[in-house]
């Protein structure tokens, strides 16, 4: 067990008790004992490290609900053990690992891989999201509640879509009695089955194959019809055009238990960074253009928009250095995250308290997590960050086995200087 830490004259920021003010926060095994203002004119543990925080900012643990790691059967992508590492460094203390791994994630002996790996290996708190369908086909229900009583937090095909609308009825009416999560990337399965980036005017002029708006659209209508018919919890995972955002507001006005979430780069980037053909920014969902990528700022900050993800998905170089419309799609993100929600907060679209609340306290809540809080008694994760630390991203620094970064030399001004995992220090400057 690490040492007992007292952080002093830290500004804290905790979204579970919609707190901010400068104070003191003290953890001793693993606990949080006191943290706020008052926690000023308590004494120290014996054996504490104290740590002088004047200028900094403590938040509870940065929670990322999506995370695709190589382990098992991809481990040169990413292993484990180096997310957890690129994690830390991020400031974020968990991660919700997706199950398209080879094998898939989608049965007991899987999920209980993934435990055992993380206790072994990991930095980090790693939970493992099951396949809702077997072999992410889309076919066969998997077996959600013994999944979940082996310790899945979540329900998802990764990448792919339940295209057949009864399997996914059966699948949400079956969850409902758990109170599972399911959590779905919507993309139609036909429409802009060959596009590369999203369908405009820039798409036209690099001569390159359209995704339309309505291929998220379209089958995120349909989920939340079926979420409000099955009474069931649905999560979508990645949206990034508004007319996305407005359908799920409608869908809430109608009683369904639906909340969403956005990837990082859908807030932080736009089509115009392709370029002429990057791919490192070749992503799914594509980034899409200014006007849509304000609105679902201004979307996170209302908080229609629950949950801010890094869609973390390391892949080779040789599957990136590729003609465009051959490359794999992805990013890695782990390691920015933090820093490019900040560019949110300096540029006045979104408050800091949202963007915590978003990246710790809110994804917490959707998938039960045991974080996301500074309470008394909460589990000692906290990221300590200076908001206005100025580094340069380079390919050289990062800890993910993969390289693939679309922020590669982006300066950014904010980043987690300090990350602790039940009060034991995994990550400093």
């Amino acid at each position: 067990m690490s040492n007992p830490i007292v952080l002093k004259n830290v500004r804290i920021i905790d979204p579970s008790r919609n707190l901010d003010e400068v104070g003191t926060i003290i953890a001793e095994n693993g606990v949080i004992l006191a943290a706020g203002g008052e926690a000023q004119n308590q004494g120290a543990p014996e054996g504490a490290v104290i740590r002088d925080c004047t200028g900094l900012v403590a938040t509870p643990g940065l929670v990322d609900a999506r995370v695709h790691v190589g382990e098992p059967g991809g481990e040169h992508r990413e292993t484990i053990a180096s997310a957890s590492r690129a994690a830390a460094a991020g400031g974020v203390t968990s991660i919700i690992m997706m199950p398209d791994t080879d094998p898939i994630i989608d049965d007991i002996a899987l999920v209980e891989f993934v435990k055992k790996t993380a206790r072994d290996t990991a930095a980090v708190n790693v939970y493992p999201a099951a396949a809702i369908t077997k072999g992410l086909a889309g076919e066969e229900m998997t077996e959600i509640g013994l999944l979940m009583q082996a310790g899945a937090v979540a329900f998802t095909d990764a990448h792919s879509s339940v295209h057949d609308t009864q399997v996914l009825r059966r699948i949400m009416t079956y969850a409902r009695e758990f109170g599972a999560v399911i959590s779905c990337e919507t993309r139609d399965k036909y429409l802009g089955a060959n596009g590369v980036m999203h369908e405009g005017l820039f798409a036209s002029w690099l001569g390159l194959s359209g995704i339309p708006r309505e291929a998220e659209l379209i089958p995120l209508e349909r989920d939340l019809r079926i979420a409000q018919l099955t009474r069931g919890r649905y999560h979508a995972a990645m949206i990034s055009v508004p007319e996305s955002v407005e359908a799920i507001e409608r869908a809430r006005s109608r009683g369904a238990k639906v909340t969403c979430g956005i990837s990082i780069n859908n807030l932080a980037l736009n089509e115009n960074d392709i370029g002429e053909y990057r791919t490192f920014f070749k992503l799914y969902p594509p980034l899409r253009p200014e006007d849509d990528r304000v609105a679902m700022a201004d979307a996170l900050a209302s908080g229609a928009i629950d949950i801010i993800v890094s869609s973390h998905d390391p892949q080779d170089v040789d599957t990136k250095r590729l003609p465009f419309g051959e490359a794999e799609d992805g990013a890695i993100g782990l390691e920015t995250m933090l820093a490019a929600a900040l560019r949110l907060h300096h540029g006045g679209q979104v408050s800091l308290m949202r963007l915590i609340d978003a990246m710790s306290t809110r994804p917490a809540q959707i998938f039960g997590l045991a974080a996301g809080t500074l309470k008394p008694g909460a589990a000692a994760d906290i990221t300590l960050i200076d908001l206005d630390e100025p580094w340069l991203v380079a390919k050289d620094m990062l800890l993910s086995r993969s390289k693939n970064t679309p922020f590669e030399d982006a300066r950014f001004s904010g980043r987690a200087v300090a990350t602790y995992v039940s009060g034991k220090l995994v990550h400093a400057l």
